[in-house]
């Protein structure tokens, strides 16, 4: 196809869009909820539909306050977006120029290797740790001059890792002063001990930022908000760079009535965690290799069949995420789901090799 001339050349290629398949029956692979919004949500939901004739506010004041509130900051240094992934990219353009990077560990959040290409700018890539962890020290030692951000994701999606806050703080007391610090926690409600604005609070750090998501726990996925705390500079040059907008009222509305209804949601966490520990289990009593997560999701570390397993899922009506040559990442859903996904995995021609042992061994148990 012949590139419009007034198109940038500069800007990396990227496949023509392709049409969506329709819905899989069994959705797995984008660690969403498995329940429908809070009735007091949907509640809020008609209201803003009422006024849908009317711009939403456009730094969405109520909630940046609310949100100020909840994590001990000054509504300045928060800034709502259009989910945490859109955030990043924002940062990543308030920041960055072409000759410019950002680092990360990998496997990882997708979207990393994909904003830093879409905006032209440089990836520097660390290989995960053998037990699928941020390898901290391989990452400071990858920062260079050009090296702006570098971004960590805790608890880490796909592998469900988390790394503890005094690791963290250290590494960002020994980056240099150019690097930004980004801890990327949209699943932090699933590990209630990771905490990186404390971090940022801690020692007045200057060069953290945190983004967090109302997309996994309060299951707001389909409206699309998330927020960044960070320092007052950061903050002001993180506005600079975002259109106005882009928080629909419905989603302001909703991220502020799921904040009214902490109990049932963290009822609702519990659900997912129990359901998660009751799957870990039942895979490793099957043989599978199924290490412990802090997330919404489990990870088999699958290696060259990671691809393969998708598929076999994918032909019984079972959508996952594979992350090719590493394993696959599958979505803690609702009970009927998840006993699908069992069935599947039950049925994988020597899956239990993954893991070292003998099907209906001890290898990869829940322990």
């Amino acid at each position: 196809m012949t590139v419009p001339g007034f198109l940038r050349a500069d800007r990396p290629a990227r496949p023509d869009p392709v049409r969506p398949a329709e819905p899989a029956p069994v959705r797995l692979a984008h660690n969403e909820l498995p329940f429908p919004p809070l009735p007091s949500v949907a509640a809020v939901l008609e209201q803003a539909l009422a006024n849908g004739h009317r711009y939403p506010d456009p730094a969405a004041t109520r909630l940046a306050h609310r949100l100020g509130e909840l994590v001990g900051a000054p509504e300045t240094d928060v800034v709502v977006g259009p989910g945490s992934a859109a955030l990043l990219q924002h940062l990543v353009q308030a920041t960055c120029t072409p000759a410019d990077a950002v680092l990360f560990c990998w496997p990882s959040f997708e979207a990393y290797p994909f904003v830093a290409e879409v905006l032209g700018v440089g990836r520097q890539v660390v290989p995960l740790d053998a037990d699928g962890s941020h390898d901290l020290d391989g990452m400071l030692a990858a920062v260079t001059p050009a090296t702006r951000l570098l971004i960590l994701c805790n608890p880490n999606n796909p592998t469900g890792t988390v790394v503890a806050q005094e690791r963290i703080a250290a590494l960002v007391d020994a980056v240099p002063d150019h690097v930004l610090v980004v801890l990327d926690e949209a699943y932090r409600e699933f590990a209630p001990a990771v905490d990186g604005v404390a971090v940022l609070h801690g020692a007045r750090r200057a060069n953290v930022a945190v983004l967090r998501t109302f997309s996994k726990a309060y299951g707001l996925a389909g409206l699309r908000v998330g927020y960044c705390v960070a320092p007052a500079p950061v903050a002001v040059a993180l506005r600079r760079v975002t259109l106005p907008f882009t928080v629909t009222a419905a989603a302001q509305l909703a991220a502020l009535a799921s904040l009214d209804a902490g109990d049932e949601l963290a009822g609702r966490v519990r659900a997912v965690v129990a359901e998660r520990e009751r799957v870990r289990a039942a895979l490793g009593s099957m043989g599978w290799s199924c290490p412990p997560s802090h997330g919404n999701f489990l990870w088999l570390p699958s290696g060259p069949d990671a691809v393969a397993f998708a598929a076999h899922c994918a032909a019984a009506g079972i959508h996952v995420r594979a992350v090719p040559g590493e394993g696959v990442r599958v979505t803690v859903g609702g009970v009927g789901d998840n006993e699908a996904l069992l069935r599947a995995a039950a049925s994988f021609p020597g899956g239990w090799r993954w893991s070292g042992g003998e099907p209906g061994g001890s290898a990869g148990g829940a322990g």
